[in-house]
């Protein structure tokens, strides 16, 4: 095992920043369906307008990141040993297997998380984005000839983005049982938090796997 310093500053500030916003978001958007009662209707309204607001402007500001220091990259889906990460955390993982993959710095994610966070970035947040967008601006958009062109009425849009704001939820909450998967329960969390991790490397992921071979 190594200590590597694997998430940069503004790597851990965007991602405790986005999760903050999600729950707020959803926290919110649950009121404005009346499913809970806690800032009153109204407040509710501005607080989810102003919180998208600022979702919408920090993954610009992650766009421009990920672009920029060549992280967008760590996104790239692979084939290669996809087979063998689902096997693990179906199977594997319960029965004290070593893992299929080795993380690093310029590898964060391995081939599952990869397909997964990039179905993330690529149709639940623009699924979510886009219909909100619609939904915030719909009159807007309906006197200009935008949405009536389209023929998208306000309630399949409203529909859409309560589909995709649940879809996004089910990912924050696999997302967070998948934190639990580490070395430790907290092990995960705390390298989001420090940008330290405990890392295997391939001499350590080499003798764990023939101990478990030989077993």
């Amino acid at each position: 095992m190594r200590q590597v310093y694997i998430y940069k500053k503004f790597e851990r500030f965007w991602h405790w920043s986005q999760a903050a916003l999600i729950f707020f978001l959803a926290l919110t958007g649950f009121e404005i369906h009346d499913s809970i009662h806690l800032f009153g209707f109204e407040k509710a309204v501005a607080f989810h307008r102003s919180a998208s607001y600022l979702l919408l402007g920090l993954i610009g500001l992650s766009i421009f990141w990920h672009f920029t220091t060549g992280e967008w990259k760590q996104y790239i889906p692979t084939l290669s040993k996809l087979k063998d990460q689902i096997h693990y955390y179906t199977i594997g993982m319960f029965k004290g297997d070593p893992h299929p993959t080795i993380k690093s710095a310029h590898k964060k994610l391995n081939p599952l998380q990869a397909v997964v966070y990039l179905g993330f970035k690529l149709v639940m947040a623009p699924m979510v984005i886009l219909s909100g967008i619609l939904y915030l601006y719909y009159k807007s958009f309906d006197v200009n000839d935008i949405v009536v062109a389209l023929d998208i009425p306000l309630e399949w849009i409203a529909v859409i983005h309560t589909l995709g704001a649940f879809l996004l939820m089910s990912f924050v909450v696999v997302h967070v049982y998948m934190t639990t998967t580490g070395h430790s329960l907290t092990a995960n969390i705390k390298a989001m938090i420090t940008g330290w991790e405990n890392l295997e490397d391939e001499e350590d992921a080499r003798q764990e796997e023939n101990k478990s071979s030989k077993n």
